[in-house]
């Protein structure tokens, strides 16, 4: 997992507590550029620390949106081909299915990839962030309680201190930001680069519309 240090399935089973990760890596924090890194990785610590928080005071998290004004959110009936062809990363766009192809054969996704295949399901799909909180904490070896729900609401927009309702990740964006060379997409979904890949199954500008549109309502009272 490039430049991901692999701890969170070790966290999660409390092979490794919290407490320990935090003062090794102030430990050995260095300067200059390592010391950037270390202060982002701790950010990451604080942030898996806030997720337990929440839940301790909303123990809910994983069904019941935690900002109740999401709860008049406009979700259309479940198309469940939809969810399936997400799940089986058929969708036709390369990062979302080398990321759930990853999942699904390692049980290990990149903390990025989650952000984005869990953008497109619940903003390009409008699918409740529920089946995806499901499906993760299926599928995830580093799946926890508090981690898992946040963080999926924390990406549709009703989390605390959540994405903006109008961030919606480009899929095509972020590989050409994250994965410039496509080593991911090869690794995991090589079918997009050979030809073999299936046609998008839904257009990314139109989606994101819609999603915004559907926000716009829970924002100013349906």
């Amino acid at each position: 997992g490039g430049a991901t240090s692999n701890l969170s399935p070790r966290l999660r089973w409390g092979e490794i507590s919290p407490y320990q990760v935090w003062h090794a890596t102030l430990e050995h924090r260095g300067s200059g550029k390592h010391a950037e890194s270390a202060t982002g990785f701790l950010s990451e610590v604080i942030w898996r620390e806030f997720a337990w928080h929440i839940l301790f005071h909303s123990p809910d998290l994983a069904t019941k949106n935690w900002r109740a004004q999401y709860d008049a959110f406009p979700w259309p009936r479940l198309n469940r081909a939809h969810l399936e062809t997400w799940q089986r990363g058929e969708t036709g766009i390369a990062v979302v299915d080398a990321g759930m192809k990853q999942l699904w054969h390692s049980g290990v996704m990149h903390n990025r990839v989650r952000m984005v295949t869990a953008s497109f399901l619940t903003k390009n799909l409008l699918i409740d962030w529920r089946h995806g909180e499901q499906w993760f904490w299926d599928c995830l070896v580093d799946a926890d309680a508090a981690s898992n729900p946040f963080n999926w609401q924390w990406v549709a927009g009703s989390g605390a201190d959540a994405a903006p309702y109008f961030r919606v990740f480009n899929p095509e964006t972020q590989r050409e930001k994250f994965d410039p060379h496509d080593e991911y997409v090869r690794q995991w979904a090589p079918e997009h680069l050979d030809g073999g890949a299936p046609a998008p199954m839904v257009d990314l500008k139109e989606t994101r519309q819609r999603a915004l549109d559907a926000y716009d309502k829970v924002r100013h009272g349906g």
